[in-house]
Formats: structure tokens, sequence, C-alpha cells
């Protein structure tokens, strides 16, 4: 064998054997929910064309929320999936789950038990996504900001509307300087959740995907279908956030720069937030801070405070120090 020969067929092995080395094991904690099924397809099933290669899911404790109709009624079906379709092994505590895997998907999709859902994660020292909402109060997402930094554990949470390739583009579109944005989604409600913290954090990721931090205050209109909230960030920028509660519940971001418009065409999928969080814990960098998401849901709470005052604007850093930021 050559020289040429065998630096090639070396390099060959080194890079199988650092894809084999990238096969992480996740758990996941929390089974009610439709994403433990479809993040796990994209990760286990290597005959998806969308497969995402670097991580496998290969046990979940199930959790569940009995107050909740939608984790109550899907909790068995989903488990039963993922035991049945790809193998996944059931264990009875967070601590072994935390023992048998080398990274955390927290998909309860109840936010309330959150908090003490990711203790132990933190404390076993095992990267973690938490899906949406973060928590189920500010109090509480305040709290896992400051545990998710004392240990130095990497951690993020985000929804799938951040990294659609629609919105992407959207962002990546030059309009100058923006002055504006618009967002619109689904905002039902789930009355043991401040009222954007179950489906508004959609519209509202895709409001800070463009915009980012700063906003100061916030005012909002709300009926029983619809809420208009609009933020007053730095430089004058503003970003309006409507949320849709019945009938169609379509998503779009329109971005108002000085030079131009850009205007989301499509919707999008799972697939590009699973392939950041597989490269999130691959790396333990993580692709959106955790100070960008904890002001996202001071938005929101600034959001049902200014809906308690009917209608006044109601500054983020008062909510935040109120509920111990």
């Amino acid at each position: 064998m050559t020289a040429k020969k065998l630096t090639t067929a070396l390099i060959g092995l080194m890079i199988a054997m650092a894809s084999q080395a990238a096969d992480l094991k996740v758990g996941i904690i929390g089974l009610d929910t439709s994403h433990v099924v479809a993040f796990t397809e994209l990760l286990n099933d290597a005959g998806r064309k969308n497969h995402i290669p670097g991580a496998k899911v290969v046990a979940a404790f199930r959790g569940g929320s009995q107050d909740i109709e939608s984790s109550r009624s899907r909790l068995d079906q989903y488990t039963k999936d993922l035991q049945d379709k790809f193998g996944v092994k059931i264990v009875p505590s967070i601590e072994e789950l935390c023992n048998e895997v080398d990274a955390i998907l927290l998909e309860s999709v109840d936010g309330r038990p959150h908090l003490e859902q990711v203790r132990p994660v933190f404390k076993a020292g095992k990267p973690v996504f938490i899906d949406k909402p973060l928590a189920g109060t500010l109090k509480d997402a305040i709290e896992i900001v400051r545990l998710a930094k004392e240990s130095k554990v990497p951690c993020f949470s985000a929804s799938s509307y951040r990294f659609y390739d629609s919105l992407v583009e959207v962002k990546n579109t030059k309009v100058g300087e923006v002055r504006s944005v618009l967002s619109y989604g689904p905002a039902h409600l789930e009355e043991h959740h401040p009222d954007m913290y179950w489906y508004g954090v959609h519209p509202t990721e895709a409001l800070y995907t463009i915009l980012g931090t700063g906003c100061k205050t916030v005012a909002r209109v709300h009926t029983t279908d619809t809420d208009v909230i609009v933020g007053s960030w730095s430089n004058g920028r503003t970003g309006t956030l409507i949320g849709l509660r019945t009938g169609a519940t379509p998503n779009k971001v329109i971005v108002f720069g000085n030079k131009g418009v850009a205007e989301q065409k499509t919707s999008g999928d799972y697939a590009p937030l699973v392939r950041e969080i597989v490269r999130f814990f691959q790396t333990g960098i993580a692709p959106v801070s955790l100070d960008e998401t904890l002001e996202m849901f001071a938005f929101m709470e600034a959001a049902d405070e200014s809906k308690r005052q009917e209608g006044k604007p109601v500054a983020l850093e008062d909510v935040l120090k109120k509920n111990g930021g």
C-alpha cells in the first residue's frame, strides 16, 4: 500500500471512528407531547429522508400531568410508540435516566414541572434541551436560568419556529435597518399557564428571532379570539405579535426595514430544530442564549400584566424584579 493510500485509509478510519463517537445516547423526560415521537423518528430512523445522525433516543421517563387533558390523554400512546417502534427503555426516575444517557430532552408538555425535573439533570451534569415552554411561571424560568449558570451545565430552550428554513431566509434578507417586525401565529390558551406560554410562545420566539433582546415595554389588547401585543425595543424598533385562537391559525413573520420589506413565504418542520439540538449536545454551545429566552418569557409575562391593567404599557424590568430576576 502506498503512503497516499495509507493516509487515505487512515483518514477514512478516523472519520468512521468520529462518527461512531458522535452517536450520543439521548434520554427523554416527559412522554406527553407529539414532539417525543417526531424527534425520535428523526434521530433513530436512519431510513428517513431527513434523518439526523449523531444521536439516538435510548431511554425515557414517562412524566405526565393528570390535570391537563392533552397530557393525560396522550401519555400512554406515546409511551407505547417509543417502546414498540424504537425499543426505547422506560425508566422509573429521572436520576436513573441520567445514569443511562449522555444528554437529555426535557419534553414535558406542561411547563410547571420543568424546574423540578431539570434539577437532577443539572446535578448529573448532562446537557439538556428544554422544550417550550421553558417553565410554567416567570419565577420558575428565572430559577432554571440561575441553576443552569450556577452548575455550568449546557442548556437551551427554543421553539421550532426559530429554525424554520423560511424564517432563517427572512432573517438573512437585506432590508436595511430593521424598524419593525410583525409576527402572527397560534395563541391557544391553557388554564394552568400564563396566556402566551402555551402556544403564543411560538410567534413570540419568531419575533425575537428577528429583533433579538432589548424590549423595554409591552402593551396588549385582548379579545376572545385574538391578542395584539406591541413591544417597544431599543433604538425605536417595535415588534407586534398577533395571537390567533379560533379558526385558521397560520404563522408568518414580516420584517420592515428602511430599505425594504421581507415576508416569510412558508412554514417549516422539526428537522432544523433537532439538527441544532444534536449539534448543541455535541459541542455544548447553545444556539440561543438563556438570557434571550428569559427576556422572551418576561415579554409574555408583561403582556399578561398589561391585560390585567386593561392595556397599559408594562416594563419588562418591573416584571423581572417582581419575580426575583
